[in-house]
């Protein structure tokens, strides 16, 4: 259930010789002896992990990393290998959901407020509700998990601008490994600050997410890390498809899941375990329409280089899907949908007004397809839609709400031109407050007017109840004033 969480790690197993021994009947052993065994033991773990960090910082210190030298070879990476792409199998899901089972939360799958107004019965998987707030631990503590002794001795390093770097540094803390993240200088502080706090090695540096990625690959080399690609590695990709296992447990007739899609990973690993639990199920991938990358590798028939501009999805804005997560869930998805800016900014707003649940641009992805109204076929059926993360920057959050208001039609501006003499404005405020508006700023201009001197032009700001509402006050003013100006408000198609 959501909330039994156990804390586990690699303190919780003592070593086989201990077990064995305890095991003896010749060598019976009191329960506070065997507490004090693993005691020690755990404080041994700690020594290690310690002593390999300080290591690290040391080595780390004495590079420039923003002069070395990166050839074909440093980026390279194992795992994702274009020429010898991996497909993951049903196998490796389950095997992962046994290994995390204890780690990670089983997240709610809840009925949404909004089944009615969709015309859909949706529910939400919260996974925004992890601990570091995001789907992202799943495959992180699995792909720890995976690791040889001697992996887990060096540790691991990777580059992520916020989930995958959160999710990864708080599970390698919470087993003892080591962990190295190198984060684009465009990475939310509150991210950065969060990584450090889990006891990582933060290394900002890059421009960008390919820049931040290659220094991470260059450095695993230099320093005997294994690097995990946050959305690629196969057991990152076994992992996320845990979250699938779940969701057909708690709404075992659902017709469709609608997931967020950016590097393929969650796509991936929740096609193959759900197509193997439940073959006649939809699985449809949404994406911002700034950075179409999985739809356009599937027109292409292969990972297709793509060009992430800005968006409000930015965990989504990944140049090239990954290529065994591309040939694991090609021939598994049903459609494809891109998603306007606009209506992932109304999918936040929406979800925080009616489900009382703060979720990035990212997380929100597959449900702003249904508000885009992407998918009439879904209309009467049982749809999940994962909510993949909550974290975002409370200043970005304040400024998508703003523009979801407008793009709702809620929020409006427009200038108006009115006679200057006593009562005008009055009687012009009083107008708009026939129709239920709230003027949240108003301003005059007299200055930069060519109408005659007894003229001056209000600028207004209100708040409406719906874009109906704003179309009547807009056809209201054009009736009684001569020159109204009224900023674009709603989504323009």
């Amino acid at each position: 259930m959501a909330g039994d969480r156990i804390n586990s790690t690699d303190c919780d197993q003592v070593s086989p010789d201990f077990e064995e021994h305890s095991a003896n009947p010749k060598f019976p052993m009191s329960k506070s002896s065997a507490n004090s065994v693993e005691d020690l033991h755990c404080e041994l773990k700690d020594q290690i992990y310690s002593e390999r960090l300080s290591q690290l910082k040391i080595e780390i210190e004495k590079l420039n990393i923003p002069e070395m030298q990166i050839n074909s070879e440093d980026l390279h990476d194992q795992f994702c290998d274009p020429n010898n792409p991996v497909q993951i199998k049903f196998n490796d899901i389950s095997a992962a959901a046994y290994r995390i089972k204890g780690g990670v939360e089983i997240t709610p799958c809840t009925r949404s407020h909004m089944s009615s107004l969709t015309g859909m019965e949706i529910f939400f998987k919260k996974e925004f509700l992890q601990y570091t707030g995001s789907f992202k631990e799943r495959g992180a503590r699995y792909a720890l998990l995976s690791l040889s002794k001697d992996q887990r001795m060096r540790g691991v390093i990777a580059a992520s601008a916020g989930n995958h770097a959160q999710a990864l540094c708080y599970h390698g803390k919470m087993l003892k490994i080591p962990v190295v993240v190198v984060m684009p200088k465009i990475a939310p502080i509150m991210k950065i600050s969060n990584c450090r706090s889990y006891g990582a090695i933060v290394i900002v540096e890059g421009t960008s997410m390919l820049e931040a990625k290659n220094f991470a690959l260059k450095l695993s080399k230099v320093l005997d890390l294994m690097y995990i690609n946050g959305y690629d590695h196969p057991n990152i990709l076994a992992g996320q498809g845990t979250m699938a296992l779940e969701i057909l447990e708690q709404v075992p007739d659902v017709d469709a899941i609608v997931i967020p899609t950016g590097g393929a990973g969650l796509l991936a690993g929740v096609a193959v375990a759900a197509k193997a639990m439940k073959p006649d199920i939809m699985i449809i991938a949404a994406e911002s329409d700034r950075c179409a990358g999985f739809y356009n590798s599937m027109k292409n028939g292969k990972p297709t280089l793509t060009i992430a501009d800005p968006t409000l999805a930015d965990g989504l804005a990944v140049s090239v899907v990954g290529v065994n997560a591309f040939a694991s869930a090609k021939n598994l998805v049903d459609k494809c949908v891109c998603v306007q800016e606009e209506y992932i900014a109304i999918s936040i707003l929406r979800l925080l007004e009616l489900e009382k649940a703060v979720v990035e641009g990212a997380g929100a992805c597959g449900f702003a397809a249904v508000l885009q109204g992407s998918l009439p076929e879904l209309k009467g059926k049982k749809v999940v839609i994962p909510l993949c993360g909550g974290n975002i920057d409370t200043t970005i959050l304040g400024r998508v709400l703003e523009r979801a208001l407008v793009a709702d039609g809620r929020l409006i501006k427009l200038w108006v031109t009115i006679s200057d003499r006593p009562g005008s404005l009055a009687e012009f405020t009083k107008s708009i407050s026939s129709f239920g508006a709230s003027i949240k700023d108003i301003a005059h201009e007299r200055a930069w007017l060519k109408n005659d001197v007894f003229s001056v032009q209000v600028q207004a700001i209100m708040e409406v109840e719906n874009s109906e509402k704003a179309k009547e006050i807009e056809e209201f003013l054009i009736k009684k004033y001569e020159k109204v100006i009224m900023g674009p408000y709603g989504i323009q198609k």
